[in-house]
């Protein structure tokens, strides 16, 4: 696989050079993203900052949903669509930030000029580094042992692509998980779909048995009756992504609900970013009254 990944590498690198000096901004937009496939904690981290805004508008691609185009999950606090067509991802963006707008999209721009026009005054993009947009880029830093790029490895980027990031961040230094266990029950069977499911270890009670399912996974009435019927458990213990799928099959749920504590440095330099381009727009504003 490694030529295949020397490949990938020299395109996904010429794809993210080629925009030296991008100007598309009518908002302030701060991206959340990694250089690595398999969860990081992207949307925990884009929950815990955008929470810090109003009139903020979070913008992703939706993977799982069974929709196209921009789509918009919620306004302002109103869920708008089914988990079906928002993807599980959005889904839990909108419950968790009832003071934003949320919108599905596979054209970020599209869907930026659809927030602005809607009232956000601010963007947070979900895996939004490779995009050409004029941005505040946070990245996650994750260092697997295998250090290739797809398919050889689990790099999507080039190491060195992290030269581009405005702000790095590392689980354990800038951010900490914060996990709590609501409804638990004697017998729990952990059923989930979330990228690198391992990383659930430390906060997991004691388990009759786990079921783990590829990211975005659909569950389906049948495998989750099979569950049931083999294991005979109390409650099924699911994240907070899994629970938007799974909470209206009429199971008894427990809960691992998850939330970052993020280092107040990390939030003023976002901030910073924030307040300096609407202060720019405000002054380009007043400058050009047309």
């Amino acid at each position: 696989m490694l030529p295949a990944s020397f490949l990938y590498c020299l395109f996904s690198w010429g794809r993210k050079g080629i925009c030296p000096a991008p100007s598309f901004a009518p908002l302030p937009i701060v991206s959340i993203g990694n250089l690595v496939v398999g969860g990081s904690g992207k949307t925990p981290l884009l929950i815990a900052l955008a929470s810090h805004y109003r009139r903020v508008g979070v913008i992703l691609r939706g993977y799982g949903r069974t929709s196209r185009g921009v789509v918009e999950v919620s306004r302002w606090g109103k869920i708008l669509v089914h988990v079906e067509e928002s993807g599980d991802e959005a889904m839990l963006i909108a419950r968790k930030l009832p003071q934003a707008l949320v919108l599905v999209a596979e054209d970020r721009r599209e869907a930026i000029q659809r927030a602005k026009e809607l009232g956000a005054e601010v963007i947070f993009l979900d895996d939004g580094f490779h995009q050409c947009l004029r941005k505040f880029d946070l990245l996650i830093k994750r260092k697997p042992p295998n250090p290739f790029c797809l398919p050889a490895g689990p790099f999507r980027l080039p190491l060195w692509c992290e030269a581009c990031a405005d702000l790095i961040v590392v689980e354990g230094r800038d951010f900490r998980r914060r996990v709590e266990l609501v409804n638990p029950t004697a017998r729990m069977v952990l059923v989930t779909a979330i990228a690198n499911p391992s990383r659930l270890a430390p906060y997991l009670p004691k388990l009759q048995a786990a079921y783990t399912f590829p990211d975005h996974h659909t569950f389906t009435p049948q495998e989750l009756q099979e569950i049931w019927e083999r294991e005979g458990p109390t409650s099924l213990l699911v994240t907070e992504k899994d629970l938007v799928k799974l909470e209206d099959f009429g199971y008894p749920l427990s809960i691992l609900r998850l939330d970052l504590e993020v280092a107040p440095w990390v939030v003023a330099k976002v901030d910073q970013y924030v307040q300096k381009e609407i202060h720019a727009k405000e002054v380009a504003n007043r400058s050009d009254p047309s």
